[in-house]
């Protein structure tokens, strides 16, 4: 049975939609808020309509919560999976639009038929009947107050828009949070203001007020096109930046504290920041050494959710993408990537903080306007799915015969996705201090959108320090925020190494960086540790076309080799592709003056894909490391590309062990 998600008629997009995030607060450089458009505001009110919540019971239940069967649920789940109450026409929820954007709660409140029984160890709390609640000392931020008149929970990162020609104010998600009292209560105070439940509400205008009309045209500066006034071949450019994004635990299987089969979930809350550049460059990210965009005309990113339709400039509902993953840096100064999330389908765009005449549409990101997706919102079923499908080097999905459409007819159908399905997961084990003594983790969040010029400053990284609590994983909200990726950190850590060589390999199938260190380990033995990154390359074999393409695979290199001189001795042949599974390790092999490592054959391929298992795909960091009896000189690594076609290998220059003293110094001493 084939059903619809939120699937808009071409009429009904055209509707000048209202768009605003709430919970995350977007700065300007001096730290206050940005202006926008002056436009004056007056009061709207909604009343009545639903309210659903799809509660984290996996995380309740670590920290001692139990939902009690809800009372008053409506028959029907959402397409989120979320419990469904109705909301009373009592009462109202009051708001300002400015802009076509809201922009404050102004006060009121709204009251669920039903609700929930919350039982732990330090009493129930009583949410029958919730009631959702402005915040007087916060304007974007609302309140959810149980029957006891206690806001145990407040909620943010909301989504909104104003549709059905201003008759109804639908939020799309929000995030519910942890009071700082509850976590006290909970015996759980690290968990202050953690997601616990993400939430969607669809409430009736009672009263429309002054705003709606957007300071703003229909006609966007899509990526390649000419800038009016200027020199023929001035063009607007896509450039997205990672403007923050906060790590939390979710969940875990098996949990003990030091299990290598336990399964712990990691989702982030991430945000981000359209170019602000209008013909001369300024800081997109101020602080940050990525910050500023080579672009100088800042294109508008199309944002159309799944299913919606064909729209330009594309031909079909373009919309970017995120991932997340998760590093250990070990102490003898190598990396492993030990977790990668699937793909998460964003869907709207929450248009913040734009210019002056931009984010007037919910599914189109304006110049300097930014976007939040919440940690319940990126843990949501029915909106993630598999790398598999995704074309990354041109952020193509292969709709057709996807977990989404997988009869290929154009229509959605669930995901079959479970809670543990395309997240992000580690075994205990990889990240337990006892396991690994003296290791630091980084977590890394991308955004990936169609023809971004620059896809390294849509990614940014954080440190975070593991720990287990005796029921939970805490990894803290990160620190050392930095645009790019997890591999540039690790290879200017300063760490004593003999040599360092660092190349990247860019053309139009995507973008690969490989490195070298070199560790002088003293008695003629040097340890040689290479770490490939694939960002974005693959060689994908697709069927049809947008927007009835089909990936049939997208598969990266199934081969990394590199010379080494005669008489060289290797040893302690090491690969880490960080999944703690040995069945599909790649295999290492000394011969023929080459050293290789081989993906594992597969015996039984499907049709039109390599036979090879765990090839080293797009999003992935895999390590090559062994121990030589002769220093470092320049040498030519080789990528072999898994499908066929020219050229079949990327090759760069890196250091290698020689045996003449020669080419000892091929490259400078870092």
């Amino acid at each position: 049975m084939k059903s619809h998600k939120y699937l808009y008629s071409a009429a009904r997009i055209a509707i000048a939609f209202a768009v605003f995030a709430v919970g995350q607060p977007v700065l300007s450089a001096n730290g206050q808020g940005y202006p926008g458009d002056a436009q004056a505001t007056q009061n709207w009110s909604a009343w009545g309509g639903t309210v659903g919540v799809r509660w984290n019971r996996d995380l309740a239940g670590d920290l001692g919560l139990t939902i009690e069967r809800p009372s008053g649920m409506l028959p029907e789940l959402s397409w989120r999976e979320h419990e469904r109450f109705e909301l009373r026409q009592a009462g109202s929820l009051e708001f300002n639009v400015g802009n076509g954007n809201l922009q404050s709660f102004a006060g009121g409140s709204l009251q669920a038929r039903g609700g929930y029984v919350l039982k732990s160890a330090a009493g129930d709390i009583d949410l029958t009947d919730f009631r959702i609640r402005t915040r007087e000392n916060d304007p974007l931020v609302l309140d959810l107050v149980g029957a006891d008149g206690q806001a145990w929970f407040y909620i943010d990162r909301l989504m909104y828009e104003i549709v059905e020609d201003n008759r109804i104010l639908a939020v799309r998600e929000m995030d519910l949070r942890i009071s700082r009292a509850l976590a006290v209560r909970l015996g759980h105070p690290e968990v202050a203001d953690w997601a616990i439940a993400d939430m969607q509400m669809t409430t009736q205008v009672l009263h429309q007020g002054s705003g709606a009309e957007p300071n703003g045209g229909g006609v966007y500066d899509w990526h390649g096109t000419q800038v009016a006034g200027q020199p023929a071949g001035t063009v607007y450019q896509a450039d997205l930046f990672m403007q923050v994004f906060t790590p939390q635990y979710s969940r875990c299987l098996g949990c003990t504290g030091v299990s290598p089969n336990s399964q712990v979930v990691f989702t982030p809350s991430s945000t981000l920041r359209n170019n602000v550049n209008n013909g001369s460059p300024a800081a997109t990210i101020p602080g940050d050494p990525m910050g500023t965009s080579t672009a100088l005309w800042t294109a508008d990113i199309p944002w159309y959710q799944k299913f919606s339709g064909t729209f330009a400039p594309y031909g079909n509902d373009q919309h970017p993408y995120l991932i997340w993953n998760m590093y250990r840096i070990n102490p003898d100064g190598s990396i492993d990537q030990i977790g990668r999330s699937g793909v998460k389908h964003a869907f709207l765009t929450t248009n913040q903080g734009c210019a002056s005449g931009h984010g007037t549409n919910s599914h189109v990101l304006g110049r300097q306007c930014s976007d939040t997706y919440g940690t319940g919102n990126n843990d949501s079923n029915n909106d993630l799915g598999p790398r598999s499908e995704i074309i990354p080097a041109t952020n193509q999905w292969g709709r057709c015969g996807s977990i989404y459409d997988t009869n290929c007819d154009g229509n959605s159908n669930s995901s079959g996705n479970t809670s543990y399905s395309q997240r992000l997961i580690v075994a205990e084990s990889q990240i337990a201090s006892a396991s690994n003594p003296g290791a630091s983790y980084l977590f890394e969040s991308w955004y990936l959108a169609r023809e971004d010029i620059n896809i390294y400053n849509s990614m940014a990284t954080k440190s975070v320090t593991p720990s287990w609590t005796g029921s939970i994983w805490n990894i803290g909200t990160g620190t050392n925020y930095r645009l790019g990726s997890a591999f540039d950190r690790w290879f200017e850590l300063a760490v004593p190494v003999s040599t360092k060589v660092e190349q990247e390999l860019a053309s139009a199938e995507g973008h690969v960086k490989v490195g070298v260190k070199v560790f002088d380990l003293g008695g003629g033995a040097w340890r040689y540790d290479y770490v490939v990154m694939n960002y974005d390359f693959a060689r994908a074999f697709t069927e049809g076309s947008e927007p009835n393409l089909r990936v049939v695979h997208n598969f990266g290199f199934d081969r990394f080799s590199l010379p080494v001189a005669a008489g060289i001795n290797i040893s302690s042949l090491n690969f880490s592709d960080g999944d703690m599974d040995s069945g599909n390790d790649w295999t290492a092999s000394s011969a023929g003056g080459n050293v290789t490592w081989t993906a594992p054959a597969n015996p039984n391929p499907p049709a039109n894909t390599p036979a090879v298992l765990n090839p080293l795909n797009w999003g992935t960091l895999y390590r090559f490391s062994f121990v030589a009896n002769g220093p470092s000189g320049p040498g030519s690594a080789s990528l072999h590309i898994a499908q066929s076609g020219l050229p079949a290998s990327l090759s760069t220059t890196l250091l290698v062990p020689v045996n003449d003293v020669i080419f000892a110094h091929g490259f400078e001493s870092p």
